[in-house]
């Protein structure tokens, strides 16, 4: 029956690629009032705040992950009777 999760997993990982853009998004835009996150190569940005968006942006990313993985072995679970990972 774990062969059946590998097909789900990468559903539930493009879905929670989405959900961690769409978080950060939000967190970036409320915390410093500007509509995007600067990247490494915009001139307009001190080096710290080029280093603190791609810090937060890591953090974020790795929290959804995790909740959407462990949601979706959950999930699994419960629906199959056989936790998909090691026990």
């Amino acid at each position: 029956m774990k062969v059946l999760y590998r097909p789900l997993s990468l559903l539930v990982s493009v879905g929670g690629g989405l959900l961690a853009s769409a978080v950060f998004r939000q967190l970036w835009r409320r915390v410093t009032g500007d509509s995007r996150a600067p990247k490494a190569t915009d001139r307009n940005f001190k080096a710290w705040q080029v280093v603190a968006a791609a810090a937060a942006q890591g953090a974020v990313v790795g929290a959804v992950k995790a909740a959407v993985d462990r949601a979706g072995a959950a999930g699994y679970e419960k629906a199959t009777g056989a936790w998909p990972g090691n026990e």
